[in-house]
């Protein structure tokens, strides 16, 4: 049996749509679609694979996780597969990322520059 139904993206809240799709340009070597202007209040970033997209949707009230703690829970993160953390760890970085825990031993917990959490693992 066919599925009727096809994953199509994973949409982030934040407070600039068109900057944290930049961000994750920058992270995955992706393009933001040509359709995205900068003041948009959804922006999408296309899968080149043409697996499902990120998309970045305008939340004027947005906050920020506050992880590990609840106070304000994340609702979802997303993690990227690397072959060298020490590289990739300074490139995201330089991107704008933030560094949440370094501590485990496979992945690495980040905050994008909205705040939502990610990880890199290798």
């Amino acid at each position: 049996m066919t599925a009727a139904v096809r994953f199509e993206c994973v949409a982030l809240d934040c407070s600039d749509p068109y900057e944290l799709a930049s961000f994750y340009a920058g992270v995955l070597g992706w393009e933001i679609h040509s359709d995205s202007e900068p003041d948009d209040s959804w922006v999408t970033l296309s899968n080149p694979d043409g697996g499902a997209d990120i998309c970045f949707q305008l939340d004027p009230e947005y906050q920020a996780p506050t992880w590990p703690s609840n106070e304000r829970a994340q609702m979802l993160h997303l993690d990227f597969e690397v072959t060298d953390i020490a590289a990739e760890h300074e490139r995201v970085l330089a991107l704008g990322a933030r560094l949440l825990d370094g501590n485990p031993e496979r992945f690495r917990v980040y905050a994008d520059p909205a705040g939502h959490p990610f990880c890199l693992v290798w």
